[in-house]
């Protein structure tokens, strides 16, 4: 037995050395540092160049009549009649007669006029007559003095002469009634709404509907103080009118427009939003005299397009290229290095923002998303790659089929 252990001992001095070894060995490696890869950061890029930007503002608005009534009749009647073109959205011109009343006790009161103004005119001759036959009277009977007024019948005749204006005036009222009874378009419109029928009994304060013109059509928009800067308004009435197009704005999908001029502006700027109200006139928006895209319907909501000044030597950064709400990255073009930059806008719109200063003509900036993007990294800049075309998808079969 102690021959046995002799015999292991060296082989187990042996076996615990090298297994001391190992792990005195695994452990020195774990303590290494690794040696970092530099790397090379792959970019796709523009050039950054100054250019002028034109300003585009956008404002939306509802169209509205330059013209919009409650007609009313000027005498109490029966309608007896209502003409065609004062049904709801019929069309009519200046004049046309929309809406007739009874003429029955307009005629009658006529016939009475004129036969009160028969009888105006005859008393006056028969005053007349009286008058001159008076003035023989006062020479036959050898008055040497002048007859006096009453002699003359002078109050009389002018009486009798009354008498002849009103009958004049009553008869001149009868026909202005008689007239009356047609009820007449004030302008060239459309019926918005016809409120009476067929044999109803109006007042002179009925309301028979609501009309609008159609010569041409408005829209109010509101402006910020800070486009008002970009873009020159006509404020008084020699003043050139502003080119404006209107789009339809009920749908995303129409391609719809309208082309106007803003015309005039509001004084006063409006006390909760502290915006500019202008007004845009489009002519003849249905289309009736020239020919359009489509028909621009009253209360239809739109959205203006207006063109305002330009901004000379700016920067145009695309919003696809921020980083951060403020933040881009750019690179230096002598040694290829990365550089975060804050920027500040003059201008934004949908797409771009418009810098002015803190930019450097030649650089470039960065236009796709970087993983990661250290200040100071190498950048190596790379085309855009081409994206590939969708698969078509594939038309699922009918069921009914």
């Amino acid at each position: 037995m102690a021959q046995l252990i002799r015999l292991l001992l060296p082989i187990v001095v042996l076996a615990t050395g090298y297994l001391g070894y190992r792990l005195l060995s695994e452990k020195e490696e774990k303590k290494m540092p690794l040696r970092p890869v530099s790397r090379i950061i792959e970019a796709e890029a523009s050039l950054l160049q100054k250019s002028d930007y034109r300003v585009t503002l956008f404002a939306q608005g509802i169209v509205q009549p330059h013209n919009q009534t409650s007609l009313t009749p000027r005498v109490s009647g029966r309608i007896i009649k209502i003409s065609p073109n004062f049904e709801s959205g019929s069309f009519f011109n200046r004049g046309d007669v929309l809406l007739e009343l009874d003429t029955t006790d307009f005629l009658s009161a006529r016939t009475s006029a004129e036969a009160r103004l028969a009888r105006a005119d005859a008393a006056l001759v028969q005053e007349e007559a009286r008058a001159k036959q008076a003035l023989l009277d006062w020479n036959d009977l050898g008055y040497t003095t002048e007859p006096t007024a009453l002699v003359l019948r002078e109050p009389q005749l002018k009486e009798a002469n009354a008498n002849v204006k009103a009958a004049n005036a009553d008869l001149s009222e009868t026909i202005r009634d008689l007239e009356r009874t047609k009820v007449l378009a004030p302008y060239a419109g459309r019926v918005k709404t016809r409120m009476v029928g067929l044999g109803q009994s109006v007042n002179s304060g009925t309301t028979l509907g609501d009309i609008f013109s159609t010569d041409f059509a408005e829209v109010r928009l509101a402006l910020s103080g800070r486009e008002l800067a970009h873009v020159t308004l006509p404020n008084n009435p020699e003043d050139p009118p502003l080119p404006i197009t209107l789009v339809d704005a009920l749908t995303d999908e129409s391609n719809q427009s309208w082309k106007g001029m803003v015309v005039r502006t509001e004084g006063t700027l409006d006390e909760r939003s502290r915006k500019l109200f202008v007004i845009a006139r489009v002519n003849d928006p249905f289309g009736l005299k020239t020919e359009t895209e489509g028909p621009l319907r009253i209360g239809q909501p739109v959205r203006a397009i207006l063109d305002g000044s330009i901004i000379p030597d700016v920067f145009i950064i695309p919003r696809k290229t921020l980083r951060h709400p403020d933040e881009i990255l750019l690179i230096n073009p002598e040694d290829s290095t990365l550089k975060r930059q804050k920027i500040t806008p003059i201008w934004t719109d949908k797409e771009n923002l418009i810098v002015s200063a803190d930019l450097i003509e030649g650089w470039h900036i960065v236009t796709n998303r970087l993983a990661a993007a250290p200040n100071g990294a190498k950048v190596k800049i790379i085309k855009p790659e081409a994206q590939e075309p969708k698969a078509a998808l594939k038309e699922k079969p009918n069921p009914a089929a």
